[in-house]
């Protein structure tokens, strides 16, 4: 094996090849996933889209001023419940925003 460039017509080929296989989104998020806790690694690799994760938010703020309104303890549990999923949600929303364009392992 050379350790030498690759000729022209090769490294275009290989080129290509790489361009096709970050466009394959179903074997990006196969790769990603791949671990032994299958459940984390999809929990992980989930990526919202922008009005679910503002219909988090939105659902989060409404019971945050019902509970301080009402003092309700039902109210306020269900928004300790919906605050950290919709901060996750925001979170990787963020994440999938701040990506480089070809993808998080993109170095061509």
């Amino acid at each position: 094996m050379t350790t030498g460039r690759l000729p022209d017509h090769e490294q275009r080929i290989l080129d290509e090849m790489e361009r096709v296989l970050r466009r394959d989104r179903r074997l990006d998020r196969r790769l990603r996933t791949h671990c032994r806790h299958p459940r984390l690694a999809r929990l992980a690799a989930w990526s919202p889209r922008p009005w679910v994760v503002a219909g988090w938010l939105a659902v989060a703020v409404g019971l945050m001023v019902a509970g301080i309104v009402t003092g309700e303890p039902g109210v306020i549990w269900a928004f300790a419940g919906v605050w950290p999923l919709s901060l996750f949600a925001a979170f990787r929303l963020l994440c999938r925003w701040t990506e480089p364009p070809g993808g998080p392992r993109s170095h061509g």
